[in-house]
């Protein structure tokens, strides 16, 4: 099911239901712990506000008696509420419950702790009671890897059907159906399929009023529903087709955040694939200086620490594109001060920029899982130069760069790195073989042959954990530092959210006599500084 065309409030009334007109042991499951808090004062808490039948109802939520909590509440009418998170084992293992509603699924965890499918666990929770009821919900994710795709395909199916204003031949919406033209993509309509007849606005609004469910295979005991953002009474045609248009521009990984949120659609990628690392050497360029491109903006690095030696990536990014700007090799013990000097020197440098100013590195991420200590003691002194300790996480639907933790005997911020997130994307944009396109990768003549192989030394692949598909990368020879340089890398740009657009303004704006203010709100800090050579 897409964002944004109620799934949320269909939830929201069941769960009302169920605890007033058919009292009941309700669960309502989210993906995290923090996302369940979060539905439960978002959500829940306007709902029993502004329903005068669930108010009355509920216990007086200033008490004191562990009855009305964010995560519990019980009704006078026996009916009660539990809001869980499926990264929390202790809060799926309680009393049984009869109505079982999970949200997001296929952004849940494929165990909870070490205690298995959160799915199943919550699920078995309602095997008690003969009249159970389970609800799933989710915008899928990747194609043979969404836990909602494959519970939909075994289901009965049902599609939302309208009757077209023209022909009343009932039909789908399917995006190959919404027709615009180049120059006019404010003027985008839907299209019958039957008779070509163009639909108003008005006119699909008041054929999703009379819409109806309609399922394509025989009923198996599991209703599906499916229902995509063209179904929506909140957005217009037209502001879809924007949406669709600006992540086409911006790149694979924002053109699949539209194929699954909007389109209600897995995404195809083409798991299993190696890079070819000598056409990536073909591809190396002649830098005509230290950044080769006015369209660079931003300046990240990523360090590797090895038993002897620091080895570190510096790239440059524009909206659109990332140049591979130093690869440097700092030989030492990295037990020593010594060896660390040396970084930091190289980090402190400025570079030299077409416009005539400077940049420098404004985000520094270093891989923490070997010499940790040094790691930590370095990070911290040296957090106002943007460097940040990183450790990778694996796993599916990880998020690009989490949330720091300070678990740790130097009390050091730690952000955990989604390595399989990252990596999906920088094999999607090693893929890309058109200079200026979005997602491009431009690599320097200075990089020798082994940072290629290095690059392309892991292939994903697909395997079945008890019938369930799980996509890992495998190592396909020993050494992959340039990989993991490049996934700290884009995971630092990730973590500054810079807005790029006015970082490019902001440089053109500097090459005029008399630029306004080349800090302005959403630049990055520091970007652009007079140049030091230290």
């Amino acid at each position: 099911m897409a964002s944004q065309v109620g799934k949320t409030e269909i939830l929201n009334n069941i769960c009302g239901f169920f605890l007033i007109h058919d009292p009941s042991n309700c669960l309502i499951l989210q993906p995290t712990l923090e996302m369940a808090r979060a539905w439960s004062q978002d959500r829940l808490a306007p709902l029993i506000s502004s329903t005068p039948a669930i108010r009355e109802m509920i216990g007086d939520p200033r008490a004191k008696d562990g009855d009305n909590t964010i995560t519990q509440k019980l009704f006078k009418n026996g009916a009660r509420l539990s809001i869980a998170g499926s990264n929390s084992p202790s809060s799926l293992a309680s009393r049984p419950i009869r109505i079982c509603l999970m949200d997001e699924v296929d952004r849940m965890p494929m165990s909870s702790g070490q205690e298995g499918d959160p799915i199943q666990l919550a699920a078995r929770r309602t095997a008690n009671y003969f009249n159970r009821k389970i609800f799933l919900s989710s915008t899928p994710t990747v194609k043979g890897e969404s836990r909602i795709e494959a519970i939909f395909e075994e289901s009965d199916k049902r599609y939302f059907h309208l009757a077209c204003p023209g022909c009343q031949e009932k039909q789908v919406l399917e995006w190959g159906r919404v027709k615009w033209t180049k120059k006019e993509p404010e003027k985008a309509h839907y299209t019958c399929r039957h008779c070509e007849h163009p639909w108003t606005e008005v006119e699909r609004k008041k054929a999703i009023r009379s819409g109806e469910w309609i399922a394509t295979e025989p009923f198996n005991g599991t209703a599906g529903f499916h229902l995509n953002g063209l179904y929506s009474p909140w957005v217009e045609i037209p502001e879809l087709v924007r949406m669709f248009l600006e992540s086409k521009h911006a790149g694979p990984e924002s053109l699949r955040v539209f194929v699954n949120t909007v389109l209600a659609e897995s995404w195809e990628s083409d798991q299993g694939e190696r890079i070819d690392n000598h056409e990536l050497i073909d591809r190396k360029e002649v830098y005509p200086g230290d950044i080769p491109d006015t369209r660079v903006g931003v300046l990240c690095a990523s360090a590797d620490v090895q038993g002897d030696r620091i080895e570190v990536l510096v790239n440059g990014y524009s909206r659109d594109e990332i140049w591979i700007l130093g690869f440097q090799i700092f030989y030492g013990n990295p037990a020593s001060d010594s060896l660390w000097n040396q970084f930091e020197g190289y980090l402190r440098q400025s570079w030299p920029h077409p416009i005539g100013k400077d940049l420098r590195i404004v985000r520094t991420n270093i891989d923490s899982g070997y010499e940790t200590g040094q790691v930590y003691k370095f990070c911290k002194k040296h957090e106002g130069l943007g460097v940040r300790a990183v450790k990778g996480i694996g796993g599916q639907n990880r998020a690009e760069v989490g949330r720091a933790s300070k678990n740790n005997s130097a009390n050091c911020n730690v952000w955990p790195i989604g390595v399989n997130t990252l990596k999906t994307q920088i094999m999607a944009r090693l893929k890309n073989r058109e200079p200026g396109t979005p997602g491009f990768i431009h690599f320097g003549d200075f990089l020798d042959d082994e940072f290629f192989y290095q690059l392309t030394a892991e292939k994903m692949i697909k395997r079945y954990v008890k019938g369930i598909p799980h996509f890992e990368f495998k190592q396909l020879r020993p050494r992959n530092e340039a990989l993991d340089l490049m996934v700290y890398n884009l995971a630092a740009f990730s973590s500054l959210n810079a807005n790029m657009p006015l970082v490019q303004k902001n440089l053109e704006d500097v090459r005029k006599p008399e630029p306004k203010n080349p800090f302005k709100k959403g630049w990055v800090s520091g970007v652009v500084s007079k140049r030091r050579k230290y």
